[in-house]
């Protein structure tokens, strides 16, 4: 049986390391990781690594004529919604005009691309959304994310688009926090916390996600699939369900309105995700946010 080769952006990120970590031993595949800079990830077999600077188009073109990947998976991008706000050049180069090119060899070569958004393309006024769901971003990060989705969906190539929520989950090397930590962090120190109760999203398990990329790249689905955790709740109720989980004090939590933080990015007051599709299509089944936080609880020990 020949293997298939699959790509993936990204690969010292989140995302980009638990795809890692999903596929490297799958006997089928043919694992190919590439980041921006050196190798993250703490270990080397069942897969091979290429530095990959998306922005930049030789580097893309000699990887992909080099490799001739079946398919890809896009992970990579920027993010932090503040961030994109405040550079919104490199956001765009990143977020925008990386994709331009990828699509541009992905025609060329026949790939098919996998390619990950976010509950960012949507305003937020009345979720949880659908794959129907009109998107009409409200920051800089969502309209870059939402430009994207619109370059893949008109390209000439086989395509899937996977929209995701608030992902957490911990890799060796984290670049950044995320909910639950920063909750067990800060109340493991005594410190008080205030979080918000005014907004919903349907938070997602990292290897939830990885799945789902999975499950869609191995049909090579196409079209646009919602890929998130199965729980719709406010920060605050995720606060609290993850001091309860490590048994810490939850009278540090205030809950407080979104209103009275100043963050350079609007953010959507309620997103998340209605699931049918990808469940009835894919066979997709994310865990709860309370399995999701036992989950990461075990690989923080693990690492510690």
């Amino acid at each position: 049986m020949s293997k298939k080769t699959i790509l993936i952006t990204g690969s010292n990120g989140l995302l980009g390391q638990k795809l890692v970590y999903l596929l490297h031993k799958n006997p089928t595949i043919q694992l190919v990781a590439t980041a921006r800079g050196p190798n993250r990830l703490p270990f080397t077999e069942g897969y091979s690594y290429y530095e990959m600077d998306i922005t930049q188009p030789q580097q893309i073109t000699q990887v992909l004529d080099e490799v001739r990947p079946d398919a890809i998976i896009h992970t990579a991008a920027m993010t932090n919604v503040d961030q994109c706000e405040g550079d919104k050049e490199g956001c765009w180069e990143l977020n925008v005009k990386a994709v331009e090119l990828l699509v541009e060899n992905c025609e060329r070569l026949g790939i098919y691309l996998c390619h990950v958004s976010t509950d960012f393309v949507f305003d937020g006024q009345d979720g949880p959304y659908s794959e129907e769901d009109t998107p009409n971003p409200i920051s800089y990060y969502g309209l870059s994310k939402y430009k994207a989705e619109q370059i893949v969906q008109q390209a000439p190539i086989r395509w899937s688009i996977v929209r995701t929520v608030l992902v957490y989950g911990i890799v060796s090397d984290m670049s950044r926090s995320n909910i639950i930590l920063w909750v067990k962090n800060s109340l493991e120190q005594q410190k008080a916390i205030q979080v918000v109760n005014d907004q919903f999203r349907t938070p997602t398990l990292a290897e939830d996600l990885a799945i789902g990329c999975w499950l869609i790249t191995e049909k090579e689905a196409e079209g646009i699939f919602h890929i998130s955790g199965k729980d719709f709740l406010t920060p605050y109720e995720m606060a609290i369900k993850t001091a309860d989980f490590f048994s810490l004090d939850k009278n540090l939590i205030t809950e407080v309105n979104a209103s009275i933080f100043t963050q350079p990015a609007k953010r959507p007051p309620k997103t998340g995700f209605i699931l049918d599709k990808a469940i009835n299509t894919l066979g997709y089944n994310p865990v709860s946010f309370e399995e999701g936080i036992a989950i990461l609880a075990k690989q923080v020990q693990a690492l510690s």
